[in-house]
């Protein structure tokens, strides 16, 4: 491997890795001290606004929280005007989370500058460019759930000394 690859790996891994992850935190901390919420309610807002049919038990197992917790997560963000629980139509027994039409638009507010920062950003580079980007991108989520559900499983050192 070349001096300039590893180099340009190494830089990659830095800016990917480190830098770019820990500016969306601090970014999305901002986000959520705005609205009044802490950063984990803010993220589980966020998978409620992906529009799919979320169930308290779905986001506990998207965030890896014990359903304890999202049920306080989901009781501040109703008390906060962001989701109510409803009863699912179609079985009434499952309770689904909806998100809020008036205070999602608060939310969208906040974001719309940083869409415009990167709408122009991504302006700059070619079709070509932003197909090798996107597909950098779901890989590295990939890679991200791969390593979240690694070290969300019980290792065996951990195992052993449960069993102590």
């Amino acid at each position: 491997m070349s001096s300039e690859r590893a180099r340009l790996e190494q830089a990659v891994k830095e800016h990917f890795g480190r830098e770019l992850s820990a500016y969306t935190l601090m970014f999305h901390q901002a986000v959520a001290s705005r609205l009044g919420l802490n950063m984990t309610d803010l993220k589980c807002l966020d998978l409620a606004r992906e529009g799919r049919q979320l169930t308290p038990g779905r986001l506990a197992e998207l965030t890896g929280l014990t359903t304890a917790a999202v049920t306080a997560i989901l009781d501040r963000l109703e008390e906060a005007g962001f989701v109510r629980r409803e009863r699912d139509p179609n079985d009434r027994r499952k309770i689904l989370v909806r998100p809020l039409p008036d205070r999602i638009e608060e939310v969208t507010h906040l974001f719309a500058p940083l869409d415009k920062a990167v709408t122009h950003l991504l302006g700059q580079y070619t079709t070509e460019e932003l197909a090798f980007l996107d597909t950098f991108a779901q890989r590295m989520s990939q890679i991200l759930r791969q390593e979240t559900a690694r070290l969300r499983e019980p290792s065996s050192t951990q195992v052993e000394r449960t069993r102590d």
